[in-house]
């Protein structure tokens, strides 16, 4: 069941207390997560000179972010849960934005490139055209965004105390076309194995002309 207007504001509210709540235990078990395939998908997909600029959307406790800056890119972490934000400000050094992924503040042509690593999953079906319209426009020209989503069949609802949206390639597609996107790639992890034991998704985009304010 999609979600009424005025349930939006619970769903981000109990999705991030979730997190929130779960803060150390999170980080303690994604600690060791291996996603150089995707960070590698993102990089080499950006056309221009490095250093980067990134946004790493969803950055969480901070694994990730930390990787970006190790290579000696721009790298600017967004999360709406406190206790992330918090973490990877302190675990990192860079600068950590606290956003709730359905009320965001970006700036205007700024990224070389969006890293959605299992974070847009988490925004309502009814919501996600917005907020890939605005992360369309965060990026600058020709940026490029990267996603890894657990993949489904296009079903959204509560999971253990977390709201998700979970689309199969052809719906997420269809999304991406919508907002602007040029699909550059995609592929299913873990790598290596079948494909019903490969429960993520993963694609990369980029930014066909540039989409209006929203």
């Amino acid at each position: 069941m999609k979600p009424r207007p005025t349930d939006l504001d619970n769903i981000s509210a109990l999705t991030l207390e979730h997190y929130n709540q779960r803060a150390e235990d999170f980080r303690e078990g994604t600690r060791d997560h291996d996603v150089s395939q995707n960070i590698a998908a993102l990089l080499g997909h950006i056309e221009a000179e490095p250093p980067f600029t990134i946004l790493d959307f969803g950055c969480g406790p901070g694994r990730d972010l930390r990787t970006f800056a190790a290579l000696g890119h721009v790298a600017i972490g967004l999360d709406g849960a406190a206790r992330f934000a918090e973490m990877a400000r302190r675990d990192t050094g860079c600068d950590v934005w606290e956003q709730d992924f359905l009320n965001l503040d970006l700036p205007h042509g700024h990224f070389d490139g969006v890293f959605a690593n299992a974070s847009l999953f988490h925004v309502p079906s009814r919501e996600l055209p917005r907020v890939l319209l605005q992360l369309h426009v965060t990026l600058k020209p020709g940026g490029v965004l990267f996603s890894s989503n657990p993949r489904g069949r296009n079903e959204e609802g509560w999971n253990h105390g977390r709201y998700g949206a979970y689309h199969d390639l052809e719906a997420w597609r269809a999304r991406m076309a919508d907002a602007g996107f040029i699909e550059l790639d995609h592929y299913y992890r873990p790598a290596g194995l079948p494909r019903e034991e490969q429960p993520w998704l993963a694609s990369v985009w980029r930014t066909a002309e540039q989409k209006g304010a929203v």
